[in-house]
């Protein structure tokens, strides 16, 4: 049922894709309950929201803020790092210049709702807008708040969570465990997805992510282990990522059961063939492989804030919904567990039992529905 009453929503945030893709799918929603309603996106100049937000179909402003660079700050005066200071002395006149700029969108715009989805122009924007008392909101994706949301928990109206755990953390804090807003996804059972990536639909399919850059340990496990792979009876689609694709090329394998992508842009299809997943464990990849429901195996990366990814398989692997490798055994681990895996049916139907149990598939329009319950 579409809504009659027109509101206008901004919401902010950015700098990855875990936190601009939430926000597209908040905007969808929020244009499915009423195509009238206003939305604005506020980012930060030069990163990537600024680029993808405009080709879903919204309009974006960009402040200008960035992070505080954590290097040493003598060191990098003393060994040509001043860039880096420079950044870092150039803060507090950015953040001033976003907090005027802030005023000015609210107050000309005039929303209704603003959500803050982290990322650096996130702490400013919703900061300002709860101090001149417009209805605020932050959306926290992992397992434990990032640093603009621990800044900003306690000074919102609504906290919009994906792990009940945070609930405990904040008990005086109006929290809602509703998962993290996540894009349609449709897992056909046709042959369609097989013929879209030449697989054959009569064996299993191993689907190995490493992100959209990739991820050398993932990458290598594959590489050390082709003769595995060549004798298996899996078949295996392997997405490289755009940084190690060429390299990856240049080893020129011929095997029949590799299909081997820079990037796979038809996600929805990939899951369709996969019969086992292997992935980063990034808050939205998660709350998409909940919800998709396929065995799993989490390897997080050890180059994010505060082992973020780590934290997010752990509250998954605790409830049987995947098998945890880190990254440094992964070359050692994955494809002699994806196998053993594959041939476990009791453990195969028990993941997808919790899965099912863990995922969260109406994040977006639950947010949407108690962004107009507070109006």
């Amino acid at each position: 049922m579409h809504r009659k009453n027109k509101i206008k929503v901004i919401l902010c945030g950015g700098g990855t894709g875990g936190h601009i893709f939430p926000m597209i799918s908040i905007a969808n929603e929020l244009k499915n309950e009423n195509k009238e309603n206003e939305i604005l996106f506020v980012g930060s100049r030069d990163r990537m929201e600024m680029e993808i937000v405009p080709k879903h179909n919204f309009k974006i402003i960009g402040l200008w803020i960035s992070g505080i660079k954590r290097s040493s700050i003598l060191l990098n005066i003393l060994f040509a790092g001043i860039p880096f200071f420079l950044q870092n002395f150039l803060l507090p006149l950015k953040l001033l210049y976003s907090i005027f700029r802030s005023i000015y969108i609210l107050y000309t715009f005039k929303p209704d709702f603003v959500i803050g989805f982290g990322g650096y122009s996130s702490g400013p924007f919703v900061f300002i807008s709860n101090f001149l008392r417009f209805k605020t909101a932050i959306q926290e994706q992992n397992s434990s708040m990032g640093l603009t949301n621990k800044f900003l928990v306690n000074r919102v109206d609504q906290v919009f969570v994906a792990y009940e755990k945070l609930k405990k953390i904040y008990p005086n804090k109006p929290i809602h465990n509703f998962g993290n807003p996540i894009r349609g996804l449709r897992v056909e059972d046709s042959i369609k997805p097989y013929e879209h990536f030449k697989l054959e639909k009569d064996k299993k399919t191993v689907l190995v992510l490493g992100g959209s850059l990739g991820a050398k340990n993932i990458n290598d496990a594959i590489i050390n282990n082709i003769s595995l792979i060549r004798e298996s009876s899996y078949q295996i689609l392997w997405q490289t990522g755009k940084f190690y694709y060429d390299e990856i090329q240049n080893h020129n394998y011929q095997e029949k059961n590799l299909v081997i992508k820079p990037f796979i842009d038809r996600m929805d299809l990939a899951y369709s063939v996969a019969d086992l997943i292997i992935s980063r464990a990034g808050a939205i990849a998660i709350s998409e492989l909940c919800v998709v429901a396929k065995p799993l195996i989490l390897i997080p990366s050890p180059n994010v804030v505060d082992d973020h990814q780590t934290k997010n398989a752990l509250e998954i692997s605790e409830r049987g919904g995947c098998i945890l490798i880190k990254d440094s055994d992964a070359k050692d681990l994955m494809m002699n567990k994806s196998i053993e895996i594959l041939e476990d049916q009791k453990l195969i139907d028990s993941m997808k039992a919790n899965l099912r149990e863990l995922s969260m598939p109406n994040a977006s329009s639950n947010i949407v529905e108690k962004i107009y319950e507070s109006l």
